[in-house]
């Protein structure tokens, strides 16, 4: 065994000085460096943390909001275009979509539905920090935001957007009002197109009940602000329409004392130390105006029915747009005044709201509505024929089915050309106690529905104005006489004769843009299942 000498301690300790100022040195050479390092960089470093979009960007405190500020001429951006290629605008729009990278942020700004391009990127020109850029791409989604930018032509069309030819150069982001981070749908997913088929698209729906249970975020859809300014028009030529044809307006009580159709589908409230109910119909109102020498009266209101139907065409409470008119001759007068206002109103909302009824049509994909002026009116005897023939059994006194007006609207598309048509002349024995039997027929009554694409949109009738016979139809229906007592004795101070009708607005708007749910045509929907939101 070879057993090796250890060193002297002397030596050892010499080893081990050597060993650790050789470290020290290192260490102190790799300090040195770093020193250098920082020495020569700390000029760019200093730059970089100065934020040269200081005060051009962050969020709008809620004191300055609510007090007088700076003024600012805003732009909306359905007016963005060339004509403002290279000037300097306020914008206030909601967040779409942003996509941030490097030195860059790409954004879609929406305002109502139209949106535009907004590019924030890092400039020494414009004052746009890297901390800018960062903090726009970190704005979550439809959050309001105000936007200071040049308008700039684009060199190609920005397809994603509606206005096209131009984008926005942002110098400054404020956030008016933030919106959470986590949303209950998405906007671009409640607004893809229902009937794509495209592949490569995308198949995410947002079905109804979470559409109707954040109805805010799902108004905010493009189509939806279609549908909505479209049956903002239907009211106003309306009323526009009756007005200019001599028609007053008039407002009507929605609290009543008897159920107003005669039926058991009310709603009762409590009124008081007694019940009362929610009207069914301005009917008996439009009545007593027309008593009252109006001669022409409509009205725009809410109307409620407690029926239990939770189908695609049914509300509990919906928007009335109802009139009434005193004839001279034939209740005919009416029928036709009704039918023509209408079918005006159809023309002026495709040259009023092409806009309009194209979006809707991007999301929802229908053939146009076709209509004849003047309109097509056939008589209920009529319609039970055509019916027959297409084999279907349906009484002469009886009244027709959902199934049954649906195939008639398609025999009559295919017959007639239109989607539109009056049927006239309905069996008395389904229509309400106030309407006026045909003096020439005992079975029939001078009652008449205008239909939309197979669908009833309208039911009216010649009315009954002698008291007494009013009296005895009302006595025939079960009708409590004592409580429609003020009613009848208005005719009996002398009432012209008069017909009228009641238009349910929502189905309207429904079938001349051909969608398939009353839902989506009213804008907080009340039904069997839903009160709220």
């Amino acid at each position: 065994m070879v057993v090796e000498e250890s060193k002297p301690p002397m030596e050892a300790d010499a080893a081990a000085s050597k060993k650790a100022a050789k470290k020290a040195a290192k260490a102190a050479e790799k300090q040195q460096k770093k020193a250098e390092h920082k020495a020569t960089s700390a000029q760019p470093e200093t730059e970089s943390t100065v934020d040269v979009s200081e005060g051009r960007y962050g969020v709008v405190k809620l004191t300055q909001l609510a007090s007088k500020g700076e003024e600012r001429q805003y732009v909306d951006v359905k007016d963005l275009g060339p004509q403002l290629d290279g000037r300097d605008v306020w914008v206030r729009a909601r967040l779409h979509t942003s996509r941030a990278k490097g030195k860059q942020c790409f954004a879609v700004l929406r305002q109502s539905s139209s949106t535009v391009q907004l590019l924030v990127s890092v400039s020494d020109e414009r004052a746009v920090s890297k901390q800018m850029v960062k903090f726009t791409g970190n704005i979550t989604k439809e959050s309001i935001i105000d936007v200071n930018a040049k308008v700039v032509r684009t060199s190609s069309p920005v397809e994603s957007c509606s206005i096209q030819s131009v984008e926005l150069l942002g110098a400054a982001v404020w956030v008016v009002s933030a919106a959470k981070q986590q949303l209950p749908l998405q906007i671009e997913d409640a607004a893809r197109p229902d009937n794509n088929d495209d592949p490569e698209s995308l198949k995410i729906r947002v079905n109804q009940d979470t559409r109707l249970d954040n109805r805010v975020l799902d108004l905010r859809t493009p189509a939806n602000q279609a549908i909505f300014r479209l049956e903002a028009g239907v009211c106003r030529l309306f009323r526009d329409i009756l007005t200019y044809k001599g028609f007053v307006e008039i407002h009507t009580p929605k609290i009543i004392s008897a159920a107003s159709e005669g039926g058991a589908n009310v709603f009762t409230v409590s009124y008081f130390k007694t019940s009362a109910y929610l009207a069914q119909s301005p009917q008996l109102y439009k009545q007593m105006a027309i008593a009252a020498d109006f001669d022409k009266v409509f009205t725009v209101g809410a109307v409620f029915r407690a029926e239990d139907s939770n189908t695609h065409r049914h509300l509990t409470e919906f928007v009335g747009l109802d009139l009434e008119m005193a004839f001279r001759t034939h209740y005919h007068e009416v029928l036709f005044t009704i039918a023509d206002t209408l079918t005006e109103m159809f023309r002026r909302l495709q040259d009023q709201f092409a806009y309009e009824i194209s979006v809707v049509g991007q999301q929802y994909a229908v053939e146009p509505f076709k209509f004849l002026e003047p309109p097509l009116r056939l008589e209920f005897p009529q319609a039970v024929q055509m019916l027959k023939e297409a084999g279907v059994t349906v009484g002469d006194e009886d009244d027709l089915s959902t199934p049954d007006e649906k195939l008639l609207g398609r025999l009559v598309r295919a017959k007639y050309d239109t989607d539109f048509y009056i049927l006239d002349k309905y069996p008395l024995a389904v229509r309400p106690f106030y309407t006026m039997p045909d003096p020439d027929n005992p079975k029939a009554s001078n009652s008449y529905d205008m239909f939309m694409r197979g669908e009833e949109i309208l039911s009216g009738a010649q009315r009954i104005h002698d008291p007494d016979f009013l009296t005895q139809r009302a006595q025939h229906h079960g009708i409590d006489i004592s409580k429609i007592a003020a009613y009848i004795e208005s005719f009996r101070l002398g009432c012209p004769p008069h017909a009228g009708g009641g238009i349910g607005m929502e189905r309207v708007v429904m079938l001349f843009l051909g969608l398939d749910n009353i839902r989506k045509t009213s804008m907080f929907p009340r039904d069997p299942r839903r009160i709220t939101p």
